[in-house]
């Protein structure tokens, strides 16, 4: 996620955060992304590909925490696409127009007004691989299966939970995209369980400070990482319970393929680790805040106080 502060523009800021990154985690693979700003030249994404970055992610303008630096319009960077294209770069887009009191665009319907964009950028870059990142919506869900096999979504854990009724009242459930109605949720469900390659997992966690997810800073993102592929789980198996699903459609292989195979085989990635993960239920329910060692730093977590499952890599 290169959204920060300031945000990663440049090869030599991605590449000291990720070394920042494996200090932390040596185990993990970290795929680097820099942020879509004027300041990226079809010579950045040849140097990018040369240092291991994997793509570039876009935000537009306004739309999401720190995206203050965002797109405002695609046309000045259709040569960076197309070197993109050259170098088999990953373009993660979030999808969503910023509101528009003209044009009628608000939290609710901002993802659906994004997708002739994509569908645009497709048609001009048709080999450019296109994640539409953290998909909500059902016509995000058919825009996706109508594009080509470069063009596949992610779905978050908890937007297979959410919809608009859960963030108005929540502002720890409150992320952008903003979860939609009932009838978006159970397309995202079923497309969990379809087997179709083109959607994977993507877990959009974001531990924002307690205090940013109050009064009037409300700062957009879920924290789910603790328990991410436990969610996953739940969300099936309620889902399951409301017969929104049947049971036979929760299969090891269509969990194997969601969660790691499809995401790992778009970005070309070969599974090396040896390492399988091993799912039970909890006993212990989700902890209501989570605090740093020090104490200066507390993060709600995603449905506190609920069991989850127990997701441990063996």
């Amino acid at each position: 996620m290169p959204n920060l502060v300031p945000p990663i523009t440049t090869v030599k800021h991605c590449m000291d955060y990720k070394a920042r990154l494996q200090e932390l985690e040596p185990k993990v693979t970290f795929l680097m992304s820099l942020y879509l700003h004027p300041n990226i030249s079809p010579e950045t994404v040849i140097e990018a590909k040369k240092a291991g970055i994997t793509g570039i992610k876009s935000y537009p303008h306004g739309v999401t925490t720190h995206s203050e630096h965002g797109v405002m319009s695609y046309e000045q960077f259709y040569p960076v696409f197309e070197e993109m294209e050259r170098q088999n770069m990953v373009l993660n887009l979030h999808g969503e127009l910023p509101p528009s009191a003209g044009k009628d665009i608000t939290v609710l319907n901002a993802e659906e007004a994004f997708l002739p964009t994509l569908l645009d950028l497709h048609r001009r870059f048709p080999k450019l691989r296109i994640i539409l990142e953290h998909c909500t919506s059902a016509a995000a869900i058919e825009a996706v299966k109508s594009c080509g096999a470069t063009v596949a979504a992610t779905i978050t854990a908890h937007h297979m939970f959410l919809i608009v009724d859960d963030w108005a009242g929540d502002p720890h459930s409150f992320c952008k995209p903003v979860a939609k109605l009932p009838s978006d949720r159970r397309a995202l469900l079923k497309t969990v369980v379809s087997g179709d390659p083109k959607f994977f997992f993507g877990t959009d966690s974001a531990p924002h400070p307690a205090e940013t997810k109050r009064a009037d800073r409300f700062a957009a993102g879920v924290f789910t990482q603790p328990h991410a592929v436990g969610y996953v789980l739940e969300a099936l198996e309620q889902a399951v319970e409301l017969g929104v699903l049947k049971a036979e459609d929760v299969t090891k292989a269509k969990l194997e393929g969601f969660l790691s195979r499809f995401g790992r085989d778009f970005y070309q990635l070969k599974d090396e680790s040896g390492e399988r993960t091993v799912l039970s239920k909890s006993t212990e329910a989700v902890q209501d805040i989570l605090r740093s060692v020090d104490g200066t730093l507390e993060v709600v977590p995603f449905r506190r106080g609920k069991m989850v499952w127990t997701a441990v890599l063996k």
